[in-house]
C-alpha cells in the first residue's frame, strides 16, 4: 500500500502546530485503556521521564504519515518498539502492546486527535471530509503492519466504536491518573527555576495547562477521572477555540517553521505541498 502524500487531508491536518492546543488528548485516552497503560506503567520510562518519552514518541508517529517512502520502514519499527511490552495485569489476564485490539485504540487516538484538533482549532469539517480522512487513517495504520482486525469499515462504524471504547471500555487507570496529576496538584518547580520566581511563573502556566487539558478531554473521560469542569470552564474554552478559528487568516500568512511540526516541514520540501482547499460552511 502506498503512504500518503500531499493529496491527503491527513498531510494537511495533522503537523499544524495548532493541534497543540488540544493538549494530551491522545495520550490520556490511550493510558485509559487498561492494558495499555499497563503496559506503560511497567515498561516505560513514561513516569521517571515524562516529555522526553513524549518527544521520543512524537517523531516517528508523525513520520508514518509524513515519511514518505520511508514510512512503512518506520512504521515497522514503531511497531517492534512494543513486541516485548507484555505481561500480567492485576486480575490475572494477561496483555500485549501488539494485541490488535490494543495497537488499534492507541491509533484511534491519533485519529481523533486530527479530527478535534482541526474542527476545534482549525475549521469544521464536512462529513465528506471525515470519511476521506478516516479512509486515509486505514492507510496510515498499514504502515505499522499490524493485524487490521478491529479496524471499524467505515466512519460510521468507527464513531460507534469510539463512542462505546468511551462508554464501555477505558477506566482510571493508574498511569492515566498520573499522566492527569498537574491540573490538580500543578508541575512541580524545574531545577534551574528558582522557587520565588517560580512562584509568580507557575500560577499562570499550571493554569493554563490545566484548561487544555482538561478542556481537550471528551466529557466521558473528564468524569472517569474525576477532572472538575465547570459550565463556565466550557463556555470559556469554547469562546477560546472560537478566538483561534477566527486568526486563520492571520495564521496562514505566517512561517512554515511556525505553523508546521519539523516532519511536515521536510515532507512539504521532498513531495510538495497539500493544494489549497475551499472553506467549508460552518
Amino acid at each position: 500500500m502506498q503512504p500518503l502524500g500531499p493529496d491527503s487531508l491527513t498531510w494537511r491536518f495533522f503537523g499544524d502546530n495548532r493541534a497543540l492546543l488540544t493538549g494530551p488528548r491522545a495520550g490520556v485516552l490511550q493510558l485509559m485503556l487498561p492494558s495499555l497503560g499497563q503496559g506503560v506503567m511497567e515498561h516505560s520510562v513514561f513516569f521517571s521521564d515524562t516529555f522526553g518519552r513524549l518527544k521520543r514518541s512524537a517523531g516517528p508517529i508523525l513520520n508514518t504519515v509524513y515519511g514518505g517512502a520511508e514510512a512503512v520502514r518506520t512504521g515497522a519499527k514503531v511497531r517492534d518498539y512494543h513486541v516485548n511490552i507484555k505481561g500480567e495485569m492485576p486480575g490475572g489476564e494477561r496483555y500485549h502492546a501488539l494485541d490488535p485490539e490494543t495497537y488499534f485504540w492507541a491509533h484511534a487516538t491519533f485519529l481523533d486527535h486530527l479530527i478535534y484538533s482541526t474542527e476545534t482549532f482549525m475549521r469544521p469539517l464536512t462529513d465528506e471530509e471525515k470519511h476521506r480522512i478516516y479512509e486515509e487513517s486505514k492507510v496510515w495504520y498499514a504502515m505499522y503492519g499490524v493485524s487490521d482486525r478491529p479496524v471499524p469499515e467505515d466512519w460510521p462504524a468507527f464513531q460507534a466504536y469510539w463512542k462505546r471504547m468511551l462508554n464501555e471500555e477505558l477506566a482510571a487507570h493508574k498511569s492515566a491518573a498520573y499522566s492527569v496529576g498537574y491540573v490538580e496538584k500543578g508541575f512541580p518547580r524545574p531545577r534551574r527555576i528558582p522557587e520565588g520566581v517560580w512562584k509568580v511563573l507557575g500560577v499562570p502556566l499550571n493554569a493554563v495547562a490545566r484548561f487544555l487539558t482538561v478542556g481537550g478531554l471528551p466529557p466521558e473521560a473528564r468524569d472517569i477521572l474525576g477532572l472538575r469542569w465547570t459550565r463556565a470552564d466550557e463556555r470559556r474554552y469554547r469562546r477560546f477555540a472560537e478566538i483561534v478559528r477566527s486568526l486563520g487568516d492571520l495564521w496562514s500568512v505566517l512561517p512554515d517553521f511556525v505553523k508546521y511540526t519539523p516532519p511536515a516541514r521536510k515532507a512539504f520540501k521532498r513531495d510538495g505541498r497539500p493544494s489549497p482547499l475551499p472553506r467549508p460552511r460552518a
